[in-house]
C-alpha cells in the first residue's frame, strides 16, 4: 500500500490520479486538475510491482507511482517506505522487486543480493538527488548559520543550548533564547543518516569522530521513524533540531551551513552541483552508477549535505515478465518526464539528459535469468 504522508500528494489528489487514466503511452497524465508528463513511448508491463525502502524517495514516489498507474492503467505499483536499510534487506531477501535506498549496496550487501539476483549482480541506480536540510524549531528564530563543526557539536551532545557562543557567532544581531537544544535523530536504520553522518565526518571530522552509518552512532535524545516522523517530532517541540530530505521540511525552519567563506542554503541546484562534480565508486561495474560524493567540499555555491537516492534492481529476473515490469516503471522514474514531475512535487535536481540515457542503459541489460 502507498505510505502516508503529510507533504506529498493528498489523498484526494491520488484518487484523482488513478480515477483520471489514460491509454498507455499517452503524452500526459492527469493528476487532478494538473498534467503529469509521461513519456509518448512508454511502455505499460500489465500486473504489480513491489518495492519498499527509503522515505527520502516517499514524496517523489507517490509522484512516479501516481503518473505511471494513470498512464499504464493495468499496471500496479506498491512501494513501503520503511527505510533504506529495511528496503535493502527485504530486496536481498527476494520480498520485493526493487529497492529504493539513500545509500547503494555495500560489497557485502552486493553479494547477498547474488541469489535473489540468480547469479547477476544487483545494481546501483541514481534516481532522486535532493538537499538534506538541517531543520529546527525555535520560538521567534526563523533561521541560522552553522559552520559545519557547530553542526557535529550540537548532534554529538557537546552544545546543548541555543545561545551557545559557537552559534552565537555565526548569527551576529539573532537573539538566541538560553534554552535546551534538543536534537531529533532518526530510529530507523536509514540512509538519510548515512548520508549525513558521511557529511558530518568529511566536513567536521574533529568535532564528530564517528564513520558513516545508517544508524544514529550517539546516544539518542530522541528518536523517530522515517523522514515524516522526524519532522513531526521537530514540529511537535520547541527547542527542536534534525535532519530530514528537503521536501520533509514543511513548516520547520533551516539552516544555512557553513561552506568555505559563505553560509548555503538547502537548495537542489546547489545540491546537484556536488553531484555532478563526484565520480562513480571506484570498482563499480559497467551498469552499477553508485557515486563517491564530495561532502567536503568548499567550493562556491555547492550545498554538500546531499542525498542522492538511488533504485536497487537485479540484472537478472525469474522471468521475462517481471523484467518487464521492473523496466516498465523504472524508465518512467529515469525519464526526463518523471524526473520533472518529481522535482515540481518535492524540490528535487533532476538528473541532467546524459545521466538519465546511462541510466537507461543499464535498464536495457536487465531481463530473465
Amino acid at each position: 500500500m502507498l505510505p502516508s504522508t503529510s507533504r506529498g500528494l493528498s489523498a484526494i489528489a491520488l484518487i484523482g490520479v488513478l480515477a483520471a487514466t489514460a491509454g498507455c503511452g499517452s503524452d500526459n497524465a492527469v493528476r487532478g486538475n494538473e498534467r503529469l508528463p509521461v513519456p509518448a513511448d512508454l511502455e505499460c508491463p500489465p500486473g504489480s510491482l513491489s518495492g519498499s525502502g527509503s522515505s527520502a524517495q516517499e514524496n517523489a514516489m507517490q509522484v512516479w507511482i501516481a503518473g505511471y498507474q494513470t498512464a499504464c492503467e493495468d499496471s500496479r505499483v506498491y512501494y513501503d517506505a520503511i527505510g533504506s536499510g529495511g528496503g535493502r534487506s527485504q530486496f536481498v531477501d527476494g520480498a520485493v522487486a526493487f529497492a529504493g535506498s539513500d545509500a547503494a549496496l555495500d560489497p557485502e550487501e552486493a553479494a547477498d543480493a547474488a541469489p535473489r539476483c540468480h547469479g547477476s549482480e544487483a545494481i546501483n541506480l541514481p534516481a532522486y538527488v535532493v538537499p538534506i536540510a538541517v531543520v529546527f524549531h525555535l520560538e521567534g528564530v526563523d533561521s541560522l548559520n552553522m559552520t559545519p563543526e557547530t553542526i557535529a557539536r550540537v548532534f554529538a551532545g557537546e552544545i546543548t543550548f541555543w545561545d551557545d557562543p559557537a552559534i552565537a557567532a555565526s548569527n551576529p544581531g539573532t537573539d538566541l533564547p538560553h534554552d535546551r537544544i534538543t536534537p531529533v535523530s532518526r530510529s530507523d536504520e536509514s540512509g538519510t543518516t548515512e548520508n549525513f553522518t558521511a557529511y558530518l565526518s568529511a566536513a567536521a571530522a574533529d568535532a564528530w569522530p564517528y564513520e558513516a552509518s545508517g544508524q544514529w552512532p550517539v546516544p539518542a535524545v530522541e528518536a523517530a521513524q522515517g523522514n515524516s516522523g522526524v519532522a513531526q517530532a521537530l514540529e511537535g517541540g520547541d527547542g527542536t533540531i534534525g535532519y530530514v530530505e528537503a521536501s520533509h521540511v514543511g513548516s520547520l525552519s533551516t539552516v544555512r551551513v557553513g561552506v568555505g567563506d559563505e553560509f548555503v542554503a538547502p537548495d537542489p541546484e546547489a545540491a546537484a552541483a556536488v553531484v555532478a562534480a563526484s565520480p562513480q565508486r571506484p570498482g563499480g561495474s559497467e551498469h552499477d552508477h553508485a557515486l563517491e560524493l564530495d561532502y567536503a567540499t568548499t567550493e562556491p555555491g555547492t550545498y554538500p549535505v546531499v542525498l542522492v537516492s538511488y533504485e536497487v534492481a537485479c540484472l537478472r529476473y525469474a522471468d521475462a515478465a517481471e523484467a518487464e515490469r521492473v523496466t516498465g516503471f523504472l524508465r518512467y522514474v529515469l525519464s526526463e518526464e518523471g524526473q520533472r514531475a518529481a522535482s515540481e512535487e518535492t524540490g528535487s535536481a533532476p538528473l541532467p539528459e546524459s545521466t538519465l540515457a546511462d541510466l537507461r542503459a543499464s535498464l536495457d541489460a536487465i531481463g530473465a535469468a
